[in-house]
């Protein structure tokens, strides 16, 4: 993925052909200095209980404002990156393609046991399929081709491997829990600011 890039945008002063994420770096940024001013309403706490003492006040002055105006431009920045968020498919495709078999043994292990196979046998056949699989990655530059190994190998006849390495198999509940979260979060707080009058919502900083 990579944030906006403007046309004539320069990713690095040294190195013409990067790309650096600069609003994400802000957001780091600003967020490291977010977190930094809790130490000092922790140490003005520590010492007098905010009793608003002069110790106190002066703090407040300077870390209440300071925090407001920080987190609002982490808020906008984060709106401008994630607005114009560029995600690539055919690179996280070629990732999975590189990655996904290996993580996928597990399940082509138990699918061969299921169908009757012995768990040792089965465990010694992938570890040396996929051993070579990534030899051959690493040395030579290939192809992940450990399903084609899996493939011509007699003890997983039978067996889905195409199905058991779905990348859908792999996320748990993630689609469900984004659904949540959208449900319960993000569309109480979408109803709440949309019933706000358009001059009041105009003046929001988000």
């Amino acid at each position: 993925m990579d944030e906006p890039f403007e046309k004539e945008q320069i990713g690095s002063s040294a190195m013409a052909y990067k790309r650096n994420p600069m609003r994400s770096e802000r957001i780091c940024g600003l967020a490291r200095y977010a977190l930094s001013l809790q130490a000092n309403a922790a140490q003005t706490l520590a010492t007098q209980w905010m009793e608003r003492t002069l110790d106190d006040s002066a703090n407040r002055r300077l870390v209440l404002p300071q925090a407001c105006l920080a987190i609002d431009a982490i808020l906008q920045l984060y709106e401008n990156v994630a607005g114009g968020l560029v995600v690539y498919p055919q690179v996280i495709g070629r990732i999975l393609a590189e990655e996904l078999p290996f993580m996928a043994t597990e399940n082509i292990l138990m699918a061969a046991v299921r169908a009757g196979g012995d768990r040792q046998e089965l465990h010694e056949r992938i570890r040396q399929h996929s051993q070579e699989a990534a030899r051959v990655m690493k040395e030579e530059g290939k192809a992940n081709d450990l399903m084609q190994r899996l493939a011509q190998d007699e003890a997983f006849a039978g067996i889905d491997l195409q199905a058991a390495a779905d990348p859908l198999h792999f996320v748990g509940r993630a689609p469900q829990q984004v659904d949540q979260f959208v449900a319960q979060l993000v569309e109480p707080l979408r109803e709440k600011y949309n019933q706000i009058s358009a001059p009041a919502a105009a003046e929001l900083q988000f």
